[in-house]
């Protein structure tokens, strides 16, 4: 990987991570389009870069990770499933990574529910992150499992799992950062293990461009999660379901076409 791929494929990882539009999605339609070659250190790369917008989270929230033990109970709660169900299905995971139709056709299905789904989870009755109990916890932890799909969208499904709970957007929103941290630092873990496992080895130069490739999507993952923030509040999902369509179908009709979409 160039210098210049790590910078692009960073912007992309910070502004889309926490954005329900995929991030997965946009690193695999960036990589293809770059034609970056696949290899073990570029599939590391892709997860590994998640460190940096997590320690975003960490940074703009910083307060709220240390005002009770009940915060990080609740994470724990949420992040059970990930587990069980990466566990259980991580082959099957893994070929959904390889399949761009896959990730077109989850793009354009979850931009369709995202054009309904300020009509359909309107209720609210919790305004703020500390008023989520434990049941709640585990059923968003539940709907982040439908990210497992590529081009589902992690925030997106757990938004959209605690709206359906009754969550304001601004606390589905902020409950969906939250158990990035964990879901996220535990994927990127459990990839960085499997690469030594497998026997392969991180050069001085790979570790420079993990280092530049993280610092970038951290600096552009806090300056999106404050405007996503406040545009969700004010705006809703209309925007990004529309988005999301656009992106899927250009990629279906690529494939339609012949294109050879290559997947990292």
């Amino acid at each position: 990987m160039s210098v210049f791929e790590v910078v692009v494929l960073a912007i992309i990882e910070g502004l889309t991570e926490f954005l329900p539009v995929s991030s997965t999605g946009h690193m695999i339609i960036g990589s293809s389009l770059m034609g970056i070659e696949s290899n073990e250190f570029v599939k590391l790369f892709t997860v590994a870069i998640q460190l940096g917008t997590i320690l975003s989270v960490v940074v703009l929230y910083f307060k709220r990770f240390f005002q009770s033990f009940d915060f990080y109970l609740k994470l724990f709660v949420a992040f059970i499933p990930a587990v069980v169900m990466g566990l259980l299905f991580s082959k099957v995971i893994d070929n959904l990574l390889e399949s761009p139709f896959a990730v077109a056709l989850s793009l354009v299905l979850g931009g369709i529910i995202l054009l309904f789904a300020d009509k359909w989870f309107n209720k609210v009755e919790v305004d703020d992150t500390a008023g989520i109990n434990y049941p709640t916890a585990f059923q968003i932890g539940l709907f982040q499992c439908l990210a497992m799909i590529p081009g589902v969208s992690r925030s997106g499904a757990t938004i959209i799992g605690g709206m359906a709970k009754n969550l304001s957007r601004k606390a589905a929103a902020e409950f969906s950062f939250f158990l990035a941290v964990p879901t996220m630092f535990g994927a990127t873990a459990k990839k960085i293990w499997d690469f030594y496992k497998d026997g392969y080895q991180i050069t001085g130069e790979e570790i420079k461009l993990l280092a530049l490739g993280n610092f970038i999507g951290f600096v552009v993952a806090m300056i999106a999660i404050k405007y996503f923030i406040d545009y969700l509040a004010k705006h809703g999902f209309r925007l990004f379901g529309w988005y999301r369509i656009i992106v899927g179908g250009v990629i279906l009709a690529l494939l339609l076409t012949g294109y050879d979409l290559q997947i990292v």
